[in-house]
């Protein structure tokens, strides 16, 4: 295993090509709901999906995504062709949504899935149960070797994915296209990987973005070397795969643009127009961010988006503030991030046999909401910036996992506002900052 490296092209299966995909809008415009509308027909009308079976693979409630508008238009043109349709809820290893959220989520009144989506099957992706599971084969380790760039060149691993991706006969992806922590940018197969895919990937593929680091991966156009894994683990599902991505205006359920084609082209055309939708440029660094999360993060596992979306443009020695008094939970899914804390990669790399057992996905989150920073024997872990959590979690539990902490109570965000070593994003998880530098 090596320190760091970093892949942008040459990896994967199918790097995919935009201009291959059907599209509609682009950077600076907002559909309107009957374009999305028309488009999905249009793009579902292509697809052959005439008596077989459909799964469509979807978001949780941490992704901003127009899902009522998106599964309606989809209904429309699958009734009558489609032999069945599943809807599985792409958690990863995030806790499973409850009746009322997927029906806020999804667009149908709480017990009435039915009525509204004739037929259709609506299931979270149940992780934390064997049976989701069905094993496609395993990827060696020289050829894990490869399309890692060499990161990891001794370990082979077990791609397993959803039982009712595996079963259906075409498998849809339908989700946003964001600057992402561990791949670069998400969508596209990402939805099968981690989306829907057993333990053993996620944290592997995890691990290699930690390695590389979220500051350098994040926002990385092409096919990193987690891109590539994704692509490889995808390429072994026997149904065929095609995905409707989208570029989402953030905050809001309104699309700037939309993709369909496989999820390689799909992605690709997506990814382009994400890397000029979502991520703001700033001439000088900042002493001080203040990250205002969304009720939507649920725990700090979900809402560490609010440190690595904005610590590019934190000057050195200086402080994120995660502001979310409504969060009072570390992680509902990870409890060993309790028992880990938070840490940069060379305080894991530099006591590695100390820390290679346990999971490698939590090992790689709590990288991604320490930051950049070194360790030694000698000195002991030094970190470029302060995380500093204003949350519903208490001091003891803040202090414990090796953050700072900052009564919510006190925190005046117009005050902060008016502070010019201060930057306020009020909406923070899904806009990447980074420095014109």
């Amino acid at each position: 295993m090596t320190n760091a490296a970093q892949g942008t092209s040459s990896y994967g299966t199918d790097p995919g090509t935009p201009e291959r995909a059907l599209r509609v809008g682009g950077i600076g415009e907002h559909l309107a709901p009957e374009q999305v509308r028309a488009f999905v027909g249009k793009a579902l009308a292509r697809a052959d999906v005439d008596g077989r079976r459909v799964c469509l693979v979807v978001p949780d409630g941490t992704r901003t995504c127009p899902l009522p508008l998106l599964l309606a238009a989809a209904r429309d043109e699958l009734a009558g062709r489609a032999a069945e349709v599943t809807v599985v809820i792409a958690l990863g290893t995030h806790q499973g949504m409850g009746e009322e959220q997927l029906a806020r989520h999804l667009g149908y009144q709480p017990g009435r899935a039915e009525q509204t989506f004739p037929g259709w099957r609506i299931l979270n992706h149940e992780s934390w149960l064997s049976e989701t599971f069905t094993t496609l084969g395993t990827i060696g380790a020289e050829r894990l070797s490869e399309l890692t760039g060499g990161l990891l060149s001794d370990e082979s691993v077990e791609v397993r994915i959803n039982r009712h991706v595996a079963e259906a006969d075409v498998a849809i992806v339908v989700g946003p296209v964001f600057p992402h922590e561990v791949v670069g940018f998400s969508g596209g197969n990402k939805y099968f990987f981690p989306g829907v895919s057993g333990q053993e990937l996620i944290d592997l593929s995890h691990w290699v973005g930690a390695l590389i680091t979220s500051a350098e991966m994040i926002g990385t156009r092409g096919i990193t070397p987690v891109r590539a894994l994704v692509n490889e683990a995808a390429s072994m599902i026997p149904a065929e795969r095609l995905a409707l991505c989208l570029v989402v205006a953030s905050g809001t359920d309104t699309l700037h643009a939309a993709a369909f084609g496989t999820p390689e082209d799909a992605w690709a055309a997506c990814a382009e127009i994400s890397a000029e939708t979502h991520i703001s440029y700033r001439d000088r660094p900042v002493r001080r961010v203040l990250s205002v999360m969304p009720r939507k993060y649920e725990d700090i596992w979900t809402a560490a988006k609010g440190f690595y979306k904005l610590e590019p443009i934190v000057a050195d020695g200086g402080e994120v503030i995660i502001y979310a008094p409504h969060i009072t939970q570390v992680s509902v899914m990870h409890p060993h991030i309790a028992e880990i804390g938070y840490h940069n990669r060379d305080y894991f790399l530099g006591q590695w046999d100390r820390f290679r057992d346990l999971p490698w996905g939590d090992l790689a989150h709590s990288t991604h909401l320490r930051g950049q920073g070194t360790w030694s024997e000698t000195e002991g872990e030094r970190n470029r910036v302060t995380v500093t959590l204003a949350t519903g979690i208490p001091e003891e539990v803040v202090r414990a996992v090796n953050l700072n902490y900052l009564d919510p109570a006190s925190v005046d965000v117009a005050a902060y506002e008016a502070d010019p070593d201060t930057f306020v994003e009020p909406h923070a998880g899904e806009v990447l900052y980074r420095l014109r530098s």
